[in-house]
């Protein structure tokens, strides 16, 4: 990734600049030791800032009036679920044989393996794919329906390209068959327009989704409702199917990205203590992809106004057209408007 940027210098008359990566274990082991010393001082050490917090580790489970944990009894007229979420593993044929890599356990490798096959194509595998393929590593995307299907298709198209420049393979529209452990690494098995294509790399990522932590909290003895994702159903107040108990952030299985989370937790803080009168609103909901060039929206998408029957118009610009894209001399991209066509919102 460095040496890329360093050569977007030469983009400006008179300007040369060179960068290389020559320690990669050196740079994961300096990210390994920021993220611990960040999650010291900006969480753990605060706590006891506070009079009112008193924090226990462990295992926790709902009881009737409040919350069992570690055989300890803790009587609470009100309770946030908070447990977040993590990588899950898609239903492939033989994955559970197979040592794959998820998202965290990719940014601990201290060896960079030749080649790495990535299964998904949503904003975690993307923004890895690039950044695997930007410290010299043969990278494959595979995908079932397109990059950033959350996004407009004029976006997850344009990125596919740019991302194809850069050396990496994406194959969208693929079914997955089987995988399997071999002598170099692991073999893919896919189907592609009918026909099965196996695909081979020494490392394989899985980044397909992300499962709420729900498992071990009583939630179906307490009546808690859980959608098919598996996320606790939480209504606009973040309040569960259940009198005084709320969830906020990825366990509820919607918008998962922190800015949401916190937001979420606010509310179900405030919504539990004040009487439940703040509505959660993400019609406005920024979301930011950290690809290269980068990818941000805010609103809603082109399909989703065009499903509730709406007359929509549409507004595409290439960046070619903006002066300050002009001026940074990279024109790659795009801006997509979407308006109600009676009132312009």
């Amino acid at each position: 990734m460095c040496h890329r940027n360093a050569r977007a210098a030469a983009r400006f008359a008179g300007i040369t600049a060179e960068a290389e990566l020559s320690d990669w274990r050196g740079t994961v082991r300096q990210k390994y030791a920021f993220a611990s010393e960040l999650r010291q001082a900006k969480y753990v050490d605060l706590l006891p800032a506070y009079n009112g917090i008193a924090y226990h580790e462990g295992p926790a489970r709902l009881i009737d009036g409040g919350v069992e944990m570690d055989g300890t009894r803790i009587a609470a007229g009100r309770i946030i679920m908070a447990t977040g979420a993590r990588p899950a593993v898609p239903a492939i044929p033989g994955i559970e044989a197979v040592p794959y890599l998820t998202s965290t356990t990719a940014l601990d490798l201290e060896e960079l393996p030749r080649s790495l096959l990535v299964v998904g194509g949503g904003y975690i595998g993307t923004e890895l794919a690039q950044m695997f393929a930007r410290v010299s590593v043969k990278v494959t995307l595979v995908c079932r329906s397109c990059l950033l299907p959350e996004a407009e298709p004029e976006i997850g198209a344009a990125l596919t390209g740019y991302l194809a420049e850069e050396g990496i393979t994406v194959v969208p529209g693929i079914a997955y068959r089987a995988i399997r452990k071999t002598e170099r690494g692991i073999s893919l098995t896919v189907t592609r327009d009918g026909e099965d294509m196996a695909i081979d790399a020494d490392e394989v990522l899985v980044a397909t989704r992300r499962t709420p932590n729900i498992e071990g909290l009583g939630l179906a003895e307490h009546g808690i409702a859980v959608s098919q994702k598996g996320g606790i159903v939480v209504d606009d107040r973040m309040r569960t199917t259940k009198v005084g108990v709320y969830a906020a952030g990825d366990v509820t299985g919607r918008d998962q990205f922190v800015y949401m989370a916190a937001y979420g937790a606010k509310l179900a803080a405030k919504n539990a203590l004040n009487g439940d009168s703040l509505r959660y609103d993400n019609s406005a909901m920024p979301a930011i992809v950290f690809t290269d060039p980068q990818v941000a929206r805010v609103g809603l998408t082109e399909s989703a106004p065009r499903a509730a029957g709406h007359a929509v118009r549409i507004s595409t610009l290439g960046l070619d057209q903006v002066l300050r894209a002009l001026a940074a001399r990279d024109t790659r991209g795009l801006i997509k408007l979407v308006a109600d066509a009676d009132t312009g919102r």
